[in-house]
This record gives structure tokens, sequence and C-alpha cells, in this order.
């Protein structure tokens, strides 16, 4: 088997740092992790010939020699590829999933180190890490710390809509948007079957199954997550500012997760586009209330491609091999 460092890692010492398998770089996410790891200098990526990519015994090889592995397959090839890591015993290396196979698996951590104080903790012990989706990260964002707060309660009706860039949605989708057979704008997922929805509810700490209305429109990324609440409906009488104090008391501090003033920009424009945090791993949280009425919406602006994929990834990364942020 061939094996060669990328050229960014191929300098002096680099035996030292500790090394990294991409297994699926082809891909949106793949190909992003790659990238963003091309701008560091202490980690070593490994790669494999394309000709034994599917060859079993030449991947074990190549895994045996690297620390951590990040798996950008799709689910039944994930967990076939898990497998293999499994029966490697003590040469196993440790493994962060970008698939959904294993999001929701007791024995997996969850990889949105926000999620709690002790959370970034479990993931920098972990061997298995579930890299979160894209719609969950900002869903789960907005909704974990006021459950936690009891602002929210866990059996309230939650809906959740979202808009995300097209680069989500895989090659066929980003083919057909490129060459202008897609409808500019699409909802999805009207089955009730989302693939995202058992994280999106475990991680926010729902006991009811939320309604999740996601959709796609033409832009190539970014991404925009709502939750519209009646606040009469809550507990109490809990008004923005006090959503907005429980989201920042949760993030305070916090490097990649902005709570935005109650008054801002968008407060007075009324509007809010997806695509400015896009290539970053910024995650922006949103309170848009009326005493008036007694509403409010809560809304989450990242990039699908950064903290909803690779940025997340990297970030996971780095706290399972103990480097520090970059």
């Amino acid at each position: 088997m061939s094996l060669s460092d990328t050229k960014e890692n191929q300098i002096s010492g680099s035996a030292t740092k500790p090394a990294v398998f991409v297994d699926g770089g082809s891909g949106t996410t793949g190909l992003g992790i790659n990238e963003r790891l091309r701008l560091q200098n202490d980690v070593v990526v490994k790669t494999i010939d394309d000709d034994k990519r599917k060859d079993a015994s030449a991947k074990r090889a190549l895994m045996e020699e690297v620390d951590l592995v990040i798996l950008c397959l799709p689910d039944e090839a994930a967990k076939e590829t898990v497998a293999l890591i499994d029966s490697m015993g003590a040469a196993a290396p440790k493994i962060l999933d970008a698939s959904t196979a294993f999001r929701v698996a007791p024995d997996w951590a969850y990889g949105f180190p926000e999620l709690a104080a002790d959370q970034a903790e479990k993931i920098r012990k972990a061997r298995k890490v579930a890299n979160p989706g894209c719609y969950p990260t900002g869903a789960i964002a907005l909704l974990r710390p006021v459950v936690d707060a009891g602002l929210l309660p866990a059996d309230y009706p939650v809906t959740v809509n979202a808009v995300s860039g097209y680069s989500g949605g895989g090659k066929s989708m980003i083919a057909s948007f490129e060459d202008g057979s897609a409808p500019s704008f699409f909802l999805y997922g009207l089955g009730f079957e989302h693939k995202h929805l058992p994280e999106m509810q475990l991680y926010s700490g729902l006991t009811r199954r939320p309604i999740f209305v996601p959709s796609v429109g033409n832009f190539r990324q970014g991404m925009l997550v709502s939750v519209p609440l009646q606040l009469d409906a809550l507990p109490g009488k809990v008004g923005g500012a006090d959503l907005h104090a429980a989201l920042s008391q949760r993030y305070a501090g916090s490097r990649y997760v902005s709570v935005m003033p109650l008054k801002n920009e968008v407060t007075r424009t009324g509007r809010l586009e997806p695509e400015a945090l896009n290539d970053t791993n910024q995650l922006e949280l949103y309170v848009f209330a009326s005493d008036r009425h007694r509403q409010a919406v809560l809304v989450a602006r990242l990039d699908n491609l950064g903290k909803g994929a690779s940025g997340a990834a990297v970030q996971n990364m780095r706290l399972m091999l103990g480097l520090p942020d970059a």
C-alpha cells in the first residue's frame, strides 16, 4: 500500500505529531475537512491510494498507523468501517464519524462541545465521537438551554423550520442546482422521518417528537434554523429577555457560539440572511420577541459546511487529540 502525508505536513519532526486519516475525503464534508487541515501544521494527514480505498486489509494497515480516523461515509459503509476498527484491539485508532449511524448510540459521545458544561471533556476522553448534523446543531443550540432552564417544557409541541444551501444535499442535488434543473426553493422531509430528528429530540432534551420542516434554497452554503414559540403557552410569564438570558448564560465565553443582542441590526430591518457565516465555524443565536403579541422566534445561523459539518469535525478532532483550539 502506498501512503503519503499531505505536502503541508511533510516537514521535519512530523513523526511526533498525531496522525489522522479522512476516510471518504471526496465528498463535501471530507473535502471541507481536508481543506481545513491543510491550514494546520500540528497534524499529519495520511492518505491511501484510490485503488486501495475499498481494500479492507490495506485500509486496516493504514488505520493501525494513525491516532484518529474521520469517517465521511454513508451510514452502512461507516458501520462496516467501525466494525473493522473494533476488531483491531489495542491498535485501533479513535473514531470521529460524520454519518448519522451513531449519533444517538449510547456508547458514542455527541460531538457538540457546547451542548453542556462537561461535553467538551466527554469528547476529549472519548474513543468514539459522532459529529452532529447541521440542522440539529442549530436546533439543539437553541432548545437545550431553555429546556434546561425550565423555560420550555420538555413536552412542548416544538416546530423547527430550517433552510439550507444546496451543498448539504449531496452530489446529485449539487449538480441539479448548478446545472439549473433544480427549483429555486423547496420543502422536503414531509414524510416526518427526516434522519436528523432522533438526535434533534434527544439532545434538545425533548420528550415529545418535534415537527421538523427543512428546506433548500438556491445558494451553495449557509443555514437558518428557527423555532417559533407562543409565549403564553409557556409556564409562568416567560418573555424574550428570559429566553435570551438562558442562551447567554449557557454560551458565555464560547469561542464559536455567539448569542446576539436582543436589539441588533436584524431587529431593525426584520431580515436575516443565511450566508453571513460561510467558511467559518461560527454559530450565531438570535431571540426575536414581541411582548405585545406574546410571541417569539429563536433563530440559529451557521454554515452547513462549517459548524454544521467540516468545521465541527475539525473542532472535535482537536479535542480528541488533545490539541489546543486552532
